[in-house]
């Protein structure tokens, strides 16, 4: 399990994760069913690569030139989501996957806001929260429409 020594390494974690998700939602966008929903995944996945952007830029250009802070360990097996299957996912599957990992990705940015002492810091984690919030209820919208309506 990673334990945060300080910002540096708080950043490089969710810059790994956003990586992730842009990983994700292009896989994701390769086998979308739709060309809307590949749409919808291919812009995620932007959105994901923006975080990852400016995640990048802070840790070079720093805010207000904060000091590196301890930081306590985070549980980092709480925030990720394997995905368990071995083969092709199906439109379902890829709709829960999906909402689990941004349901994670708002827990993580949600517990790294209350870790932090910096204000702007906490904003950031908390902005970032918010994000990945609405990330999630897309998903779910999109569930609600395509699978439960139709069963």
């Amino acid at each position: 399990m990673n334990e945060f020594r300080n910002i540096d390494d708080i950043l490089d974690f969710a810059i790994e994760r956003e990586q992730d998700a842009v990983n994700f939602y292009n896989k994701m966008a390769a086998g979308a069913r739709n060309a809307d929903m590949k749409a919808t995944f291919e812009q995620f996945a932007q959105e994901e690569m923006g975080h990852k952007a400016k995640l990048l830029k802070i840790k070079v250009e720093g805010i207000n030139a904060l000091k590196n802070e301890k930081v306590q360990d985070l549980k980092i097996a709480d925030y990720i989501v394997r995905d368990e299957h071995r083969g092709e996912l199906n439109y379902e599957q890829a709709l829960v996957l999906a909402m689990k990992r941004e349901k994670a990705a708002f827990r993580l940015y949600l517990t790294l806001s209350e870790r932090v002492k910096d204000t702007e810091y906490k904003n950031l984690f908390l902005s970032l929260a918010q994000e990945e919030s609405r990330h999630k209820l897309r998903f779910e919208l999109e569930y609600d429409e395509f699978v439960l309506r139709e069963n």
